[in-house]
Order: structure tokens, then C-alpha cells, then sequence
């Protein structure tokens, strides 16, 4: 369905599009443009919806008891029988559904780019990763538990953090480069919101406990899981680390990570990312990227791929000093790999003494005094801390741990609605942090 904003969002729009809306209604006294108009109008109703506009809906085995609302990524609903999934964030949004339907509820699924879908049902429950909640959640009953799916850090924090780090890199290298991680999605999604499940650890959720909201950690998980490697040679690789991260190299520390392995000669960095997609950062690290021997490029690396597993057994350890996350994925692919982490706080990822290490500056020297350390400890120490890590990754971030967790939330906050919200009321949950 097709909604036009009304006039309290025209308001709000920059002055460009008010002058294109004003056009627009001077244009509706040409029979021309009204023909032309209707033509539009009649070919989109006919038409198959984009990928955007299209609504999955599930039902569940049995008898409904109501009807929830999904706004996610909807790929993963689109694929054919045995295609896999095309990123983690669709395996994700698959997995809520499935639990919405274990659970009895029928559920209608919409992509979270869209924005003209208007709410036609009574939904029981409204879950969505913020970028249609503050749209959405006053066009709902105020029996609707309204669910945000927090996936990174509040937007504010995430956006200063990156912006900071840019600033740090502009006064050691005199160079400005851009921000590739910015969020833009609307800042106030856990305002509007009932309550929220967040993935990652303390540190995302301390990030929106200023909104006074419910809030349910649940872990984020890994779907490729590796066997433990027997045969991995600590001895061997004790002075051998790892960057893995996706876009944003500055953001992911990449910048910082170069710059202390280039003063270490005598250990190694494999560097796993998309970091030729920046080709301005490219520019400024170009002589740590290829020309520094104790470093090397390998590039974007598939973890399902014989490629990742050979990288995991050559390296013991993985540097990954983040500014803001939300249970980073790499971090946690990593783990599941028995690779022993050095990671930032801003990771969101628990890492304890005998996992590996917490970066609480992340900072050139940091990295190099911890890198130094771990590379110190004796091969048994290495391998019983690497068995460690895998270990916690099975226990806390596997596939099984994320759906169980999932479950146990929607359950606990669907029986509060139905217990304790008389009719007409607002729903009160009890804070989980």
C-alpha cells in the first residue's frame, strides 16, 4: 500500500523536496500530468512488488495465536531450497521467524528499507532492528509489544567513536579520511520501543540504558563452526596475528594495527578484509600494505573457505581494536577457529584472562605490548588458551545458543503481555540489564 506524508512530514523534509512537492501540486491542474500520473499509479498496482516492497507471510503449524510483525533483511526468505544464506544478517532475521512460529505466532516479514508499508493487522508483537520503529510504533495498538533488535551501538556513540578515530589518524599522518561506518537509521528507535533484546555485551547495552527500556542480551552467533585443530603448531606460530574485519579500515583499527606491526619487525600480520575497496586508505598505508615484509595482504577472505582455515592455523592470535560493535562477527568467527583474541572493549565480545585479551585504549603501544605478550607464553599455554576460546565460542555463540536465547526472551516478554497488560493499557516489562 501506497501512503503520502502528511503535512507535519512535508514540513520536516529539507527545502528541495518542498519545492518539488509544491511543483508537483502546481502540476495537478494539467490534464496531461493527472493522465500521466494515473497511468503510474495503475502499472506500480499491477506489477510485481520490488524485493523492498514484498511481504512474507508465515503460518505456523498449528492454530495462531496471533500475528507478529518482523522488520528485517527479508533475503533469506526469498532463497531457493538448499541455497544458503547470503550473510549472517539474513540467517539471523530467518532464525527470528522460525522462532516466532515455534512459538505459535503467525508472522509477516517486510524489509527494512521499506518505508510505505502501513500496519493493517492487530499485531502482538512488533520486532525491528530501528530503522522502521519510530515510523511504525505510533500506527500500532498500545497492546503491541514494540521489540527493537539492537545490532550495532547506539548510532551517537557509533558515529563520534568512528569520527574520533579519523581524528586521531588526521593528527599522526596529516591526512583526512572519510567515515565509511556512519549510521543513519533513525536515532530513536529504542525511545519508541517497549523493550529491546541487544546483541553483543555490556558495552553496547550501556550505550542505550539511557532510555530506561527493558533490555535482553542475546548472543550473537557464528553459522560456520570449525572442528578443533589438533595438529595446529603453536610453537610455530606464536609470532604470527591476524587482522580480520569488514568495511571501514579506521574504524576497525586497521589503521593502528599497521602502524604497530611495522615497528615489530620480527612478528607477522596476515591482513583479511576488503581493504582494496579503500582505495584512499590504501594510499596512505600503501608501504605497510606492500612493502613492509612482516606484513601481508591476503584480502577478502570467504570463512567457509580453505583459504580462512589455513590463515587459522598459521596464526595464533587475532588483533581486532574496533571503536563500536555489537558482538562483532569477525571477532566471533575468529574465536570459533581457536584463534586467541586481542580485541578492543569496544568489540562487544567477552573475552576472559585465559581466552586472550581485552584492549581497554587500543592504542599503537597497547597493541604492541600485547601482541609481545602473548607471543611470550610458552606452546602448551598458547594452545590450552586457544582450546579455551573455541570452547566459549561453542558454549556462548553457536547457532543453537543464539536460537535458545532468542526463544527464552520472546517467551519471557509475550507472558508478561498476557498476564499483567489489562485492556487499553501500556505494557510494563521488567528491566533485564
Amino acid at each position: 500500500m501506497r501512503c503520502r506524508p502528511d503535512r507535519s512530514e512535508v514540513e520536516g523534509e529539507p527545502r528541495l523536496r518542498r519545492m518539488t512537492m509544491g511543483l508537483k501540486q502546481r502540476l495537478q491542474d494539467y490534464k496531461l500530468y493527472r493522465l500521466a500520473r494515473e497511468i503510474k499509479w495503475t502499472v506500480k498496482k499491477y506489477a510485481k512488488p520490488s524485493q523492498i516492497e514484498r511481504i512474507i507471510t508465515l503460518k505456523p503449524a498449528g492454530p495462531s495465536k496471533g500475528d507478529v510483525l518482523l522488520c528485517r533483511i527479508n533475503d533469506g526468505f526469498l532463497l531457493k531450497p538448499g541455497e544458503p544464506f547470503p550473510a549472517k544478517i539474513a540467517w539471523e532475521a530467518y532464525q527470528q521467524a522460525m522462532v516466532f512460529l515455534s512459538l505459535g505466532y503467525a508472522v509477516d516479514v517486510i524489509h527494512f528499507q521499506n518505508r510505505e508499508f502501513i500496519p493493517q493487522k492487530d499485531y502482538a508483537l512488533f520486532c525491528d532492528a530501528g530503522w522502521n520503529m519510530e515510523r511504525l510504533a505510533p500506527l500500532l495498538g498500545k497492546e503491541c509489544v514494540k521489540m527493537a533488535h539492537l545490532t550495532t551501538a547506539h548510532p551517537l556513540f557509533n558515529n563520534a567513536a568512528e569520527l574520533k578515530r579519523l581524528m586521531a589518524l588526521q593528527e599522526r599522518r596529516g591526512v583526512s579520511l572519510p567515515a565509511r561506518r556512519q549510521i543513519w537509521q533513525p536515532l530513536r528507535a529504542i525511545e519508541y520501543a517497549d523493550c529491546a533484546t541487544v546483541l553483543g555485551n555490556e558495552f553496547t547495552q550501556n550505550t542505550f540504558l539511557y532510555a530506561g527500556k527493558p533490555l535482553y542480551p542475546v548472543p550473537a552467533a557464528s553459522p560456520v563452526l570449525y572442528p578443533w585443530n589438533e595438529t595446529k603448531d603453536f610453537e610455530a606460530c606464536r609470532r604470527r596475528f591476524v587482522w580480520f574485519g569488514g568495511a571501514g579500515m579506521v574504524h576497525k583499527g586497521l589503521d593502528i594495527v599497521l602502524e604497530a606491526f611495522a615497528s615489530m619487525p620480527e612478528y607477522h600480520l596476515t591482513v583479511c578484509g576488503p581493504v582494496e575497496k579503500e582505495p584512499d586508505f590504501v594510499a596512505v598505508y600503501r608501504r605497510e600494505l606492500y612493502e613492509t615484509e612482516n606484513i601481508r595482504l591476503a584480502g577478502w577472505t570467504d570463512v567457509s573457505s580453505a583459504k580462512f582455515q589455513e590463515i587459522a592455523s598459521s596464526c595464533v592470535g587475532l588483533i581486532h581494536p574496533s571503536c563500536s560493535e555489537s558482538g562483532c562477527a569477525a571477532v566471533i568467527t575468529c574465536m570459533h577457529a581457536g584463534i586467541i583474541p586481542i580485541v578492543s572493549y569496544e568489540s562487544s565480545v567477552d573475552v576472559s584472562p585465559d581466552c586472550g585479551i581485552i584492549l581497554r585504549k587500543s592504542s599503537i603501544e597497547e597493541i604492541r605490548d600485547s601482541v609481545r605478550s602473548i607471543a611470550g607464553l610458552p606452546a602448551a599455554t598458547l594452545r590450552e588458551m586457544a582450546r579455551h576460546t573455541w570452547e566459549f565460542a561453542r558454549a556462548e555463540h553457536s547457532p543453537e545458543r543464539f536460537v535458545k536465547e532468542f526463544t527464552r526472551v520472546v517467551s519471557q516478554v509475550m507472558t508478561a503481555r498476557t498476564d499483567s497488560v489489562p485492556a487499553g493499557s501500556a505494557l510494563k516489562l521488567q528491566k533485564s540489564y
